[in-house]
């Protein structure tokens, strides 16, 4: 049986005009969203939260849709990333130094836009990408109705 190794991460937005940019975090050629492996003893949840924190200094995050997330399917050997949504008011990022590696563990750092998210991601991240700006869609749906204004727009299913 193979052992699953949880990772835990989130898709960090903000609002830039009337548009969301996240931001993605390049480690060599790949590009994602802050993640890391979950410590024993840790929920997820936190393990997300302290991995934003060490890898990219964002300390202000709000979890405006509850601590729903989307998992990965298996990959490098078994491991599965659960993410989460959250928004962030700034834009600075800085890039933490990974204590075992003696410098940070990502080279680059970028605010994209959905779109160009997708491009710079791998297909596994692309899926997670989706979800995301789907469920953001909904929110503002959500709110558009809430608020009285019953106008189109794309929604998507909670997960």
């Amino acid at each position: 049986m193979k052992v699953r190794t949880l990772s835990a991460g989130v898709v960090v937005v903000r609002r830039e005009g009337n548009a969301w940019r996240c931001l993605l975090l390049r480690a060599f050629q790949y590009w994602d969203s802050p993640k890391g492996q979950v410590e024993p003893g840790e929920k997820p949840i936190e393990a997300a939260v302290r991995e934003v924190r060490e890898e990219t200094g964002i300390r202000e995050l709000n979890f405006f849709l509850g601590h729903e997330y989307m998992e990965t399917g298996p990959y490098a050997r078994g491991k599965v990333a659960r993410y989460y949504l959250a928004e962030t008011p700034g834009k600075h990022v800085v890039l933490g130094v990974n204590p075992d590696l003696g410098r940070p563990e990502h080279q680059e750092y970028r605010w994209v836009s959905f779109r160009r998210a997708r491009q710079l991601a791998s297909p596994r991240v692309q899926r997670v990408l989706e979800w995301a700006e789907q469920r953001l869609r909904q929110a503002g749906a959500d709110a558009a109705q809430a608020s009285g204004d019953h106008g189109r727009s794309a929604g998507a299913g909670r997960s």
